[in-house]
């Protein structure tokens, strides 16, 4: 009965199943919006095409800005969980704790079982934080990293473009 918050090795697996799945659901989303980057920029462009170069630049430039907001929006999302579950797992680190001097002062001190409880929550919710943490931290500066690539990659492709419909242009004439 005092055990009976201290949760179980499953339902903990249950709980890291779940954070993790969450943060792996935001890494899926973000390579899956990757085919589409592109051709949003494109579309931006081909509609300003006739605009002078400066103000169609703007357009490629913001239709940048949104494409890379929508990687960053689930990208958060990860970057948070690996921030947060630390700080989830010290908690229960200390509430564990705090049980077990409980124990202690209500005379448990001959007696490891009643001391156990609070030691086995201080333990298990410390691994639970930190076996979430590590591999969405990974995850998290991985895609970060590629984020940041795509982004240098959609402004060389578009300063191209430009120059491609310019160059174009100009041969039309």
């Amino acid at each position: 009965p005092e055990d009976a918050d201290v949760p179980t090795p499953r339902e903990e697996g249950a709980t890291l199943h779940a954070a993790l799945a969450v943060a792996f659901t935001a890494a899926r989303a973000l390579l899956r919006a990757r085919p589409r980057c592109p051709a949003d920029i494109l579309a931006a462009g081909l509609a300003a095409r006739h605009r002078p170069r400066e103000r169609m630049l703007e357009r490629l430039q913001d239709a940048g800005r949104q494409v890379v907001h929508e990687l960053d929006r689930f990208l958060n999302t990860l970057g948070t969980i690996a921030s947060i579950a630390p700080l989830l797992g010290l908690l229960g680190t200390v509430t564990g704790i705090i049980r077990s001097f409980t124990a202690i002062n209500q005379g448990a001190i001959g007696d490891p079982r009643l001391l156990s409880g609070g030691i086995s929550e201080a333990l298990i919710t410390t691994a639970a934080g930190l076996m979430v943490a590590v591999p969405a931290l990974v995850a998290y500066r991985l895609l970060r990293g590629r984020v940041d690539a795509l982004a240098l990659e959609l402004e060389r492709e578009t300063i191209a473009f430009i120059d491609w419909l310019e160059t174009r242009e100009a041969t039309r004439r």
